[in-house]
This record gives structure tokens, C-alpha cells and sequence, in this order.
């Protein structure tokens, strides 16, 4: 990994997910004027707890994405990756609930002042996955209008779309709900089973244990079959489409692998590395 090697739907939701606590007058949020105004949505912020701000660097690069990985200890969600990371001041709350709350005040209603699209914080569920998530829930609960949520049967969009990935244990309690402020993180073997858009908006996997290239030499053809297939299937359902696992080091491998997942349509680069992959987007004209 670029930072360490240990530590690291329906169409309206598609739509939907297509900030930073508020700063003393005068000063540029976050991912705004420094960077210019156009965020990049198709950006990915892996094991974003790992940079040095967590949530602020990620917006500072304007990606669309950050993901937080989630413990319960004694009631509380802890963010890190590996139990013996916790810490108890690095809450959820603390890390990116709160600072989203202000950052949406302070831009009246949106975390990218010029864009309506919802940032998607991906929730990564590493140990209790059903209690995990009734903890999680409440936790939403408390901040209101700032979550996409689902209710009586429609989407109705966020500032941001919470999506629980993570511990399988989670997709019960959160099947069980006739109304949430998040959403699943499906696998490939979701893809074409009953569960809509509306539930499972998107569709995550392991590039390495589902394709053999890893950017260098030729893709091989049937592997760009199989690849541009999945996300046919995906969008043909509003559903998006991630893969993590991808190359992360810099150099042309990566982004061989990269020029292949934007030719695709894959909704979603993973990285370790904003800057980056900013560099990468921006070069190719893509948000």
C-alpha cells in the first residue's frame, strides 16, 4: 500500500453519490478556489483515516469518497484499521461525522459549495457487524438532514450517502429497516439477485482475486470482457461499481489499471494516494 504495507441506488441514489468544519472568515474550505471548483467524484479515498486530516485531505484533493473503517468498543465506533490502532478520541463522530455536519452549515446544505452531488463515506464494518450497525444508526440519527436516506419506499439524496460495507452480519438489522440513512455495499454475487438499487446502490470487489493483470504488458481481451460486463450489469441496475485491491504504487502500471477502470466506467478509483490519483483524474478530464 502507498501508505504503509500494514496499515492502510435506483437511479436517484446513483444520482445522489455521483465537508470540513467551518474555518474563520476569509479562509478557503477544504477542496474549494485552492484546487478550482470541480469535484472528483470518481475518486476514492481508501483507509482515509490513515492521512495525516483525515476527511480534510480527501476533500482538499475534491474526491467524492472516504472511507472510514469502524469498531465497537464499550458503545463507541472507533476509526482504525487493526484493533491495536484505537484510540478512544478517534471516534466516527470526531473524525467525519461532526466536521461534515459543519462543513454542510457552512455551505447550506453541500459539501461541495458549487456541486449538489452527495459525498459518499463508506463505512467499513470491522468486528460486530449487526451490533456494529444498530450502534451506527444511532449515531445518523442524531444528525439531522445530513444523510441520504430511504423512506417509504424511495431514495430521498443527502449531502452525503452513507454505505456500510464491511462485516456481513450488518446486512440484516439493515434489510430488516422500512427506513434507514444507509446503505449496502454489495459484492459481485449480488449482481442480478433481487436486491435493488435502492438497498445495494453499489457493488464492491477484490480486483486481484477476480483478474489476473496487474497493469503491466496487455489486458488480456477476455479480462476486458469480464470487466466492462460487470459494469454493464451494474448500471443497468443504477448500480455502481468499486474494486479495491487495485495497484497503488506509483508508475505506469498503476495507471495502466486506472485508464482501464475510467474506459470501463467504473464508478470508483481506490487509493491510498490523493494527490495522485487528482493528478491522474485532472489529466484525463474526468470528475
Amino acid at each position: 500500500m502507498a501508505l504503509t504495507t500494514r496499515r492502510r441506488a435506483l437511479t436517484t441514489l446513483g444520482a445522489a453519490l455521483a465537508g470540513a468544519a467551518a474555518l474563520p472568515a476569509g479562509t478557503a474550505p477544504a477542496g474549494e478556489d485552492r484546487h478550482g471548483p470541480s469535484p472528483l467524484w470518481r475518486a476514492h479515498a481508501h483507509n482515509d483515516y490513515e492521512h495525516t486530516r483525515p476527511l480534510l485531505d480527501a476533500l482538499d484533493h475534491r474526491f467524492g469518497s472516504v472511507e472510514a473503517d469502524i469498531h465497537l468498543v464499550d458503545g463507541r465506533l472507533l476509526v482504525a484499521h487493526d484493533p491495536e490502532d484505537l484510540d478512544p478520541s478517534r471516534t466516527l463522530e470526531s473524525l467525519y461525522l461532526d466536521p461534515l455536519a459543519a462543513r454542510v452549515r457552512a455551505h447550506h446544505g453541500r459539501v461541495y459549495r458549487h456541486d449538489r452531488r452527495s459525498l459518499q463515506l463508506l463505512v467499513d464494518i470491522k468486528t460486530d457487524g449487526a451490533a456494529a450497525y444498530l450502534a451506527l444508526d444511532r449515531r445518523l440519527a442524531r444528525y439531522k438532514h445530513l444523510f441520504t436516506t430511504f423512506a417509504h419506499g424511495r431514495v430521498h439524496p443527502g449531502p452525503v450517502t452513507v454505505v456500510v460495507s464491511g462485516d456481513r452480519a450488518a446486512r440484516a438489522p439493515m434489510a430488516a429497516q422500512t427506513g434507514r440513512r444507509a446503505f449496502y455495499d454489495g459484492r459481485l454475487a449480488d449482481l442480478g439477485t433481487s436486491a435493488p438499487a435502492s438497498f445495494v446502490p453499489l457493488i464492491s470487489d477484490n480486483w486481484s482475486l477476480n483478474f489476473t493483470w496487474q497493469g503491466v504488458g496487455a489486458f488480456p481481451e477476455a479480462e476486458r470482457r469480464k470487466l466492462r460486463g460487470i459494469v454493464a450489469a451494474a448500471h443497468g441496475r443504477g448500480q455502481r461499481v468499486r474494486f479495491w485491491a487495485t495497484p497503488d504504487l506509483p508508475g505506469p502500471a498503476r495507471d495502466a489499471v486506472w485508464g482501464e477502470l475510467l474506459a470501463a466506467g467504473v464508478d470508483h478509483l481506490n487509493t491510498d494516494d490523493l494527490a495522485g490519483l487528482e493528478a491522474f483524474l485532472d489529466a484525463h478530464g474526468t470528475a
